[in-house]
């Protein structure tokens, strides 16, 4: 370790004497030294990972513009054939989901620092973003048709006819809260990407609310998790054992990166499931104050 960072060999302290003594004070000596630049070499790794990753936010942009121009201004480009067109709309909505990991990267590394930001945003609002960030990466045509919803009611209507259900009171769906809502558009996004994956044919989004706490449930009607496995799916880069039916749902980052920020929201995560039941995902995250009223304060 000591040779990978370049630094050279602690000495042992003046004054000891006996071999033994020496050694041990040395060995001690070298330990921390290792933890300490082991912690300055995460710390530096992970500013530089951050910035990577934040660079690529400027290409990403850039192949999307190009992408879009070819595909709607076939008057500058000229025409598409269906084929091309296809394989403009797959290189489009791939750009899409790099766009979504870069910036879920980004907002996992803003939460492990710390930062929290709050701001006032009607619950509508916030929910119809989560949901056409899903849509636009598999069904562009049901994005357009939930940004053009004009109320509760037809968006209901055309959630039921894609197996989604969404449950939620009128009042509260035009209220406004005070909460960091890019962390819970990733949670909620992120939650129902998982739901929709796993479900056999429906899915359903429950969202209430009580004096101190917005609540909402995600269940699927899958194959379940095991309860053996229930803690283990949310440690990053888990699987399970290859020949196990279960082994996708713990494939990555997803459900970590949940667990990671509803934690830093001050919040709880939960799952209810069992093998052949389906799986329910609940999450409690505190509301805070008005932002122009209290300075982000806990109701």
């Amino acid at each position: 370790m000591l040779k990978l960072f370049g630094r050279s060999r602690a000495k042992p302290l003046s004054g000891l004497k006996g071999t033994d003594n020496r050694s041990i004070y040395k060995q001690v000596s070298m330990s921390s030294i290792s933890e300490n630049q082991r912690a300055s070499h995460m710390g530096r790794r992970r500013i530089k990972i951050d910035l990577l990753i934040h660079d690529l936010k400027v290409p990403l942009a850039v192949i999307e513009a190009g992408l879009v121009s070819l595909l709607n201004r076939t008057d500058k480009y000229g025409s598409l054939t269906d084929r091309q067109e296809k394989v403009l709309m797959r290189a489009l909505r791939n750009t899409k989901v790099t766009q979504a990991l870069v910036n879920d990267a980004l907002e996992l590394a803003r939460s492990r620092k710390g930062i929290i930001n709050l701001t006032n945003v009607r619950l509508s609002n916030l929910i119809e973003r989560a949901l056409v960030e899903i849509f636009d990466l598999a069904d562009y045509d049901a994005s357009e048709r939930i940004r053009g919803c004009t109320d509760l009611r037809l968006l209901k209507e055309m959630l039921g006819e894609k197996g989604i259900g969404l449950c939620i009171d009128e009042e509260l769906w035009c209220e406004e809260i005070c909460l960091d809502e890019p962390k819970l558009i990733q949670i909620l996004r992120n939650l129902l990407n998982n739901a929709l994956k796993y479900r056999k044919s429906r899915v359903d989004l429950e969202i209430g609310r009580t004096d101190a706490y917005l609540l909402f449930y995600v269940r699927d009607d899958g194959e379940g998790i095991p309860s053996v496995y229930h803690e283990k799916i949310l440690k990053s880069y888990f699987q399970m054992d290859a020949s196990d039916v279960y082994t996708v749902r713990g494939h990555g980052v997803g459900l970590a990166g949940v667990m990671a920020l509803v934690e830093d929201m001050g919040g709880e995560l939960a799952l209810d499931s069992d093998e052949g039941k389906g799986a329910v995902f609940s999450v409690k995250v505190p509301l805070m104050r008005n932002q122009s009223q209290s300075n982000g304060h806990p109701l």
